[in-house]
């Protein structure tokens, strides 16, 4: 996991918005190998979609080669109400660039049989080839889309029940009236996220601090769902500075140190120090020859591949076998 420090909410969306506008323009999508996309809803993500909307309208970034799949969907909120999530990403985002409608696969809480809905999301997704960035946000119980506390790690896409605290969370969508959240959803799971080839992660704000903590300090657990990417060959967790304020100040320096050691070997020649670094999957095929001690992903990439899996300490670079 990698973790990207800065020094507000503003500054952290817009790292968050230009690495993925670099990734999907890198990629150079066409309607036989598009760009495949994870997005999520709610308050998180809302300055990163006003971004790529800038960004299209510059003509900086096209979607119409990109597809993309949504996080989750409430259960029994008509498609047309104003606080579903298919009328969230119209919105925001969709209504306002060039996304081919048949390009858009957004989970259906009305379906006559919700399971085989999810079941076949999973179909679309593996027929897609697979997602190749999810974009998403977090929870203040560290939940990843609707994947709560005491979610499986190894869940798929699913009915799930909404926790009070998540209700409360999002009854400010709803005039401030919790009954009037749904109590269901329908939600991509833990290992659906995991199995995009990247992950990237919003938060910002100090009600995100604790979770940030659990995650990136604290052990893989069902409790903190977002701490499963830590197993994740190719993450990234993009925060501002409220949102480490529960994080070892031993801890926040060692990844402010790391992505600044890395700018000056890699963009000493460079004009723009901001721009966003691509990540590198934490593999041993992409450790380089000569420049191992450099790679970004994780604290523990700067001890050498022996050829074992390794558990991770967020706090100990070293390797436990």
């Amino acid at each position: 996991m990698r973790l990207v420090i800065r020094e507000d909410p503003s500054s952290a969306s817009q790292y968050a918005a230009e690495y993925i506008i670099k990734r999907i323009n890198a990629s150079a999508p066409t309607p036989e190998k598009p760009f495949v996309l994870g997005l999520p809803t709610g308050s998180s993500p809302l300055t990163i979609y006003k971004i790529f909307v800038e960004a299209y309208r510059a003509g900086r970034i096209s979607f119409r080669n990109v597809v993309t799949f949504n996080m989750d969907e409430y259960v029994g909120l008509p498609r047309e109400h104003p606080e579903s999530y298919h009328s969230f990403m119209h919105k925001h985002l969709f209504k306002h660039v060039d996304i081919q409608p048949a390009n858009i696969n957004m989970l259906d809480g009305n379906a006559a049989s919700l399971r085989e809905e999810c079941a076949a999301y999973e179909a679309k997704i593996k027929a897609a080839g697979g997602i190749e960035l999810f974009l998403g946000g977090v929870g203040s119980d560290g939940h990843i889309a609707f994947n709560e506390p005491g979610s499986s790690l190894a869940s798929r896409t699913r009915v799930k029940s909404l926790a009070d605290e998540t209700r409360l969370a999002n009854a400010r969508f709803f005039g401030g009236d919790v009954e009037a959240v749904p109590s269901m959803a329908l939600t991509v799971g833990v290992q659906t996220v995991m199995d995009a080839r990247e992950v990237v992660i919003i938060a910002t704000g100090p009600s995100k601090a604790l979770a940030i903590q659990q995650a990136v300090e604290g052990g893989v657990s069902h409790l903190c769902t977002l701490s499963c990417l830590q197993m994740h060959p190719c993450s990234m967790v993009v925060v501002d500075n409220d949102a480490t304020a529960e994080m070892k100040v031993k801890t926040v320096n060692y990844f402010r140190g790391v992505e600044s050691t890395i700018r000056k070997k890699q963009y000493s020649a460079k004009s723009d120090p901001l721009e966003p670094m691509m990540l590198t999957p934490d593999s041993p095929e992409s450790l380089p020859a000569d420049n191992d001690d450099l790679q970004p992903d994780n604290m523990a990439s700067r001890i050498k591949w022996s050829g074992r899996l390794a558990a991770r300490s967020a706090t100990m670079p070293i390797s436990m076998y």
